[in-house]
């Protein structure tokens, strides 16, 4: 349950019918349904705080502060009202960068009862394109076989030492982008909504879409923002990827909508550089003795950093990311640094929070720190965090990971959580019969026969809490058009989260007579509670008159393997159908291939204590280690180092499972 709801507003706001006489102006089936849960509010839930990154360090951006991280009891606790105050955008008063893991609305009702406003927003959602996005997954050279290729390659440049023909890998996905244009309209209309209410009175949003759903998109932020505070419209041309040969005019732009919060928004004027065939009026020379003139900023297209007059941005590119370029995270969508740089810069001055609340790779938090601004990044999948927190860390960015206990276990992001799901019922079985939209699949009763199940859409944040909305609509819409042919008596409806058992129940009571299927409520968690076991490791210690050397000698993780296997028996199949020769990936005896980093904590003994790492290593898709955030071009020896004594160890696997170990000695 949450501890409470936030108001999105404390009064409507003029114009905006937010209360008794909630009123859309984009109409579609299904607009009217975000009423009740704008009129609720943000749901507010406790939060962890999982590791402290650099707490003592001295901050890379100049914002550092003496101020003391909340570590009581290991949690966040929400502050009462006088407590709020303390927290605020003011820069004197609190520096804390944040990595949030959970929902946008549930970050930003706590960001709201924190009283942090943000300046600047960058999000780039989902684009309701229908696609899956899959991380490819690639096994690191063993160390056994690394120490030997260390000692023959240690004067070799790092292009020499790159060894991408001996990877093997396989991919899984990452996020879903699967949406009916309605559903996802009401999910839009409600993050925004929340997005906006902790935004500062000169606050500004860019809004990151494509030609799939930006259109409406564009009509719902002119509601919740108003089209008086409409900046512009900015197209983003890039020339990466292919294009079908069906298509004479590819599509080959995305779109970002630019709004201001309110009248105190100003735009900082930058500047560009035009040259000139010859000498005109006011016109310079250059280093080059080139003619030119300054102009000021209008537009945003490609390649325009590289005549931008500013050498904090000078260096990024607003192009794609290559699979090559040095800027690659290896996450699906990423979005270039120097596209990021130029939109900061345009919306932001040093100091001030710039916020991303779908934050994918990590590159609108990393921009920030660059650029001297504060960064809050949120995201639901783990993924998106481990990523965005190694590449703050090799920025030396400080800053704490914050995860939202919402109700449920997600088992690293919400799609994964989806298909592990339907391993984790017992009995569960497809039906095309029944309509997806409400049924997972069936379960087959000796008794009752088939009993259709219902689980929520984890990937989208308002389906977690099961309202009477929600359950009306299942009623009218999944049970009373189940097919007669079904001889159907029971319905079990799993839920993350219920305001009222006892309520829902009668409401179900109420609105159910007129059928005699029964519905059963099951709670989620009871399926999710033990998705999460720990990979398994064997390792040594030794000590040293100067330091602490742990050796990890196996490690073994069933994830992994399943993932593996899953990938052998589909590319086997595939291979006897197209008469092709394949080779399984396989794994050595100690299986350390499938480690991608490693961390000592020599603070902490505490099982779920706050995370704080003393030294790490992880180790790149190449093999290459980076030490404590430091790009080497060494391969990993199995082997992590510290000064002091090390208490726990965390490791996480190439899927991006973390498993923590009590060190004993």
């Amino acid at each position: 349950m949450p501890l409470k709801y936030i108001p999105y507003f404390k009064d409507p706001i003029k114009g905006q019918a937010l209360l008794d006489n909630f009123v859309r102006t984009l109409k579609y089936s299904g607009n009217d349904k975000i009423g009740y849960k704008i009129k609720r509010g943000m749901p507010l839930y406790e939060l962890n705080l999982i590791e402290s990154v650099n707490a003592k360090d001295t901050c890379h951006s100049k914002m550092d502060s003496n101020a003391p991280a909340n570590h009581a009891n290991d949690k966040v606790q929400p502050h009462t009202k006088g407590e709020a105050q303390s927290i605020s955008s003011k820069i004197s008063q609190n520096d804390k960068n944040l990595l949030i893991r959970g929902e946008c609305l549930s970050a930003c009702a706590y960001l709201k009862e924190q009283g942090i406003e943000v300046d600047l927003v960058y999000i780039d959602p989902p684009f309701a394109s229908g696609a899956d996005y899959a991380k490819k997954v690639i096994l690191r050279k063993n160390p056994n076989t690394a120490v030997i290729v260390n000692e023959a390659k240690q004067s070799t440049s790092e292009n020499e030492i790159e060894m991408r023909e001996d990877f093997k890998g396989f991919e899984e996905k990452m996020y879903g982008d699967i949406w009916n244009k309605e559903d996802y309209l009401n999910w839009m209309y409600e993050n925004l909504t929340a997005i906006k209410s902790v935004m500062s009175e000169n606050a500004s949003i860019y809004v990151h879409l494509d030609w799939h759903i930006g259109h409406y998109v564009k009509i719902l932020m002119d509601e919740i923002f108003g089209e008086e505070n409409f900046v512009n419209e900015i197209v983003w041309g890039y020339r990466s990827g292919g294009a079908s040969r069906k298509e004479s005019l590819p599509r080959k732009h995305d779109v970002i909508y630019f709004y201001k919060k309110s009248e105190n928004f100003e735009v900082n004027v930058l500047q560009e550089r035009q040259y000139l065939n010859k000498p005109f009026m006011d016109s310079k020379q250059d280093e080059q003795g080139r003619f030119y003139v300054d102009t000021l900023l209008r537009d945003v297209f490609e390649g325009m950093i590289d005549i931008i007059e500013d050498d904090e941005i000078k260096s990024f590119n607003t192009r794609p990311v290559l699979n090559l370029s040095v800027e690659q995270q290896d996450y699906a969508t990423q979005k270039p640094e120097g596209l990021l740089g130029l939109l900061i810069k345009i919306a932001s001055d040093e100091h001030m929070i710039v916020a991303d609340f779908f934050g994918g790779s990590g590159v609108t938090a990393a921009v920030a720190q660059k650029l001297n601004r504060r960064f809050i990044h949120c995201d639901v999948g783990i993924n998106s965090i481990q990523t965005t927190r190694d590449r703050l860390k090799s920025l030396k960015a400080n800053f704490e990971i914050l995860e939202i206990k919402d109700g449920i276990h997600l088992f690293r992001n919400p799609i994964q959580t989806m298909q592990k799901l339907k391993t984790l019922i017992e009995g569960l079985q497809e039906d095309a019969s029944l309509d997806k939209d409400f049924f997972i699949g069936k379960i087959i009763d000796s008794k009752l026969g088939i009993i259709p199940v219902s689980v929520p859409n984890l990937l989208d944040s308002g389906a977690k809490m099961l309202d009477f909305v929600a359950m009306n609509e299942l009623i009218q819409k999944g049970i009373n058009n189940l097919s007669e042919e079904l001889d159907v008596q029971k319905v079990i409806v799993y839920y993350v989260d219920i305001e009222d058992i006892d309520a829902m129940k009668e409401f179900i009571k109420e609105h159910n007579r007129h059928t005699l299927i029964d519905i059963e409520l099951r709670a989620l968690n009871t399926l999710l509670d033990e998705v999460m076991d720990n990979d398994y490791i064997e390792y040594k210690l030794t000590q040293n008159a100067e330091s602490y050397t742990l050796e990890i000698t196996k490690f073994l993780s069933d994830r992994v393997q399943e993932k593996i296997k899953a990938y052998n028996e589909k590319k086997a199949a595939q291979s006897i159908k197209n008469g092709k020769t394949f080779m399984p990936i396989t794994l050595s005896e100690n299986g350390l291939e499938c480690i991608e980093y490693v961390s000592l904590d020599c603070k902490n003994a505490t099982k779920n204590a706050v995370w704080e790492s003393e030294s790490e290593i992880k180790i790149d898709k190449n093999s290459l280690c980076f030490k404590n955030g430091v790009k080497t071009k060494e391969f990993w020896d199995a082997k992590i180092s510290s000064s002091k004594k090390p208490l726990r160890l965390k490791v996480r696997n190439i899927c991006g499972d973390e498993s923590v170990f009590e060190i004993n000695l």
